[in-house]
Parts: structure tokens; sequence; C-alpha cells
């Protein structure tokens, strides 16, 4: 029952709830984004019913208690999933977390070693699902103004087993990983490793657990997304990226600046950018 949503539990168990009980679950479910804001026995008095009612409907959700109620919600809330939020956010709040989350970002000493695995490989591969896709093109982006051979992968509609096969000892994978990653990515990862190339993991604190995944040579670039909004931000990983191309042209030197002003000079010639 652990998996199983608070909103799930209600449903497939209504029809044997109390009238009492129902009650309780319907003031649950009005409260569902802000439930861990409240007390049990604030809950019993929203709904019009007793404390032994509320408590009842958590055993019969298959809850021990409120507290496990919380602990299910945080869980929720921790792998990503949006919630609504009470009245519009503060956003000098919000500014001044998304300035400490990029600070926290910035100040990896895995940086360091990303940029230089990425300036020296023979080739980089950089792979990314759902919204860490944006952040992986981005980084694609910005590291084929520098360096050439940059891949992104997956193409569209495509899935994995042909971008592995061109993936050499020498190369880079860069893969993004922020929360609600797909079910698969973890054994990529795996495969990703067996090729020989270095593994660059860029992804929230949830994706620590696949550390092991990746190999002694393994890099791990730990970046928030959490806030107090409806939704992740993903400010702190688009800086992470800026950093990690600028330390990759950089690094690559008269060779990463002649790529750029080639480059520029390209989209002259075909009136490409303004």
């Amino acid at each position: 029952m652990s998996a199983v949503r608070i909103d799930e539990r209600i449903a497939t168990h209504r029809g044997a709830l109390s009238p009492q009980e129902r009650r309780a679950a319907d003031t649950l479910l009005e409260h569902l984004d802000d439930l861990a804001t409240y007390r049990a026995a604030e809950l019993a008095d929203l709904a019009g019913v007793s404390k032994a009612t509320m408590s009842r409907l958590f055993r019969s959700l298959g809850y021990s208690d409120f507290d496990e109620v919380r602990e299910h919600l945080r869980a929720i809330r921790a792998v990503g999933e949006p919630r609504a939020t009470d009245g519009p956010a503060s956003l000098p709040v919000h500014a001044r977390a998304e300035a400490a989350a990029i600070a926290a970002a910035l100040s990896r000493p895995a940086i360091a070693d990303a940029v230089a695995a990425l300036a020296d490989a023979a080739h980089v591969h950089v792979v990314g699902w759902r919204n860490s896709h944006v952040v992986a093109l981005h980084l694609r982006q910005q590291l084929v103004q520098a360096r050439p051979h940059v891949r992104l992968a997956p193409a569209p509609g495509q899935v994995m087993g042909e971008e592995l096969a061109d993936v050499e000892p020498g190369d880079v994978v860069v893969v993004v990983g922020f929360r609600r990653r797909p079910s698969g990515f973890g054994a990529f990862l795996t495969e990703a490793t067996r090729t020989g190339a270095r593994v660059v993991l860029v992804g929230d604190p949830s994706a620590a657990e696949h550390l092991g995944r990746i190999g002694r040579s393994g890099i791990w670039v730990e970046c928030p997304v959490s806030t107090d909004l409806s939704f992740d931000s993903y400010a702190a990983a688009m800086s992470l990226v800026a950093v990690l191309a600028d330390g990759v042209l950089a690094r690559r030197g008269a060779a990463g600046r002649e790529r750029v002003t080639s480059i520029s000079a390209t989209y002259q010639r075909l009136a490409e950018v303004e």
C-alpha cells in the first residue's frame, strides 16, 4: 500500500467507509495540497467529525497515524509532483531561494572535473529525457560552440540502443537526470558505463541513488531544483550549463576561440541570426 497515493486509497475504500469517515475523507481531498500543514485534530474540526473518526479513517486507508500520512505526502513532493499553492508566491522570497540554489549548484567541486572531461573527450554525448531533455539540449548547444563532436540523444521518437553503439572509451556521456526520470534511467546508466566512456551524471539529490551505476571514474554533479512553488525550477541547472560551457571554452583555448569565430562567420554568411 505504501506506493499508493492517498487520493487513490480513498477512491478504492470509499464504498466501505461510514458516512462520517466519508465526510472526513472529503475534507482530506479538499486540503490535499496543504494537508501536511494541519494537525489531525484540526482536520477533524474542519470535517465536523471526532478525532476518533479521523483516526479510524487513517487506519482504514492503510496508515498507522497522521504522521505516516505526512510522510506519504512529503514523498510525493520529493519526486517532483506539482502541487497547488495557497495564493501567489512571494517573488522576493522565491528570488532569494533561487539565488541560494544557484550558489549551491555552482559550489560543487566536481564541476572542475566535469569541465576537464568535457573539454578533453574525443566525443561528448549528452542525454536527457522529459524536463532533463531541455537542460541537455541547452548544454549541447553551448558545448558545440566551444568544441566539435557533441551529440544530443535520444533523437525524437527514438530509443537509446543505437545511440550507445557509437560510444567508445575516451568519450564522455553526460546524463542529465532530474527527478521524475523514466523507469529505464538506471539501466541506461549501467549500459553507458559498459561502453568504457566516462559518465557525468547531473541531477537533483534524488539521482544520488544511481551513483553506483556510473563507475569509479564517473562524475556526480548535484544541482537542486526544489522550490516552494507548484513546479520545480531549472534556474540553477541552466546556470550550471553556462558555467560548464564557459569552463570548456576556456580550457580549449585558441581552438575554442577559433571555433566560435568560425561559427559566427557562418551565421553571417547564411543570415541565420540577427
